[in-house]
């Protein structure tokens, strides 16, 4: 992984500064009296490249579409992590559940019969999902576009 990743990043930026210097800059005076030579160029371009592309990052990851777009074709695209998402909303669902109904309790206040409704409700309904499901088919999914929808 950090081969397939990282070394390729390095590789392709230094490529790219080979062949940019070598088969650009060389060629063209003007060029040569900003980037003397090749280790200027790199420090030129390295101090000036890499504040752009982590501001670039920043904008990308808080300020865009973009990186909810991507976690949503992940979400779509890979049933597993599909999966953790809709088990972390049915999990926080019921403990947010059991925690009201542990606080009536612990003031010594009476369920009452429509919160046992709910709760049996709430109960069936997840117990029935959680039979139903597979990662061959589409109701993950589906859960969450309603879950969408509903918020």
């Amino acid at each position: 992984m950090g081969w397939a990743t990282y070394f390729a990043f390095i590789f392709a930026a230094v490529n790219t500064l080979t062949v940019t210097y070598f088969l650009a800059i060389e060629r063209y005076p003007f060029l040569t009296t900003i980037f003397p030579s090749f280790l200027q160029y790199i420090v030129i371009i390295v101090s000036i490249g890499i504040p752009i592309l982590v501001i670039v990052g920043y904008i990308h990851y808080k300020r865009t579409l973009a990186f909810k777009s991507e976690a949503d074709v992940m979400v779509e695209s890979n049933p597993y992590q599909r999966r953790n998402v809709v088990n972390n909303t049915i999990s926080v669902e019921v403990a947010v559940k059991n925690m009201e109904l542990l606080i009536k309790l612990t003031k010594q206040e009476k369920i009452t019969e429509e919160e046992m409704n709910d709760l049996t409700k709430l109960y069936e309904r997840y117990s029935e999902f959680l039979k139903e499901r597979k990662f061959s088919d589409n109701n993950d999914m589906e859960f969450l576009k309603g879950r969408i929808r509903n918020s």
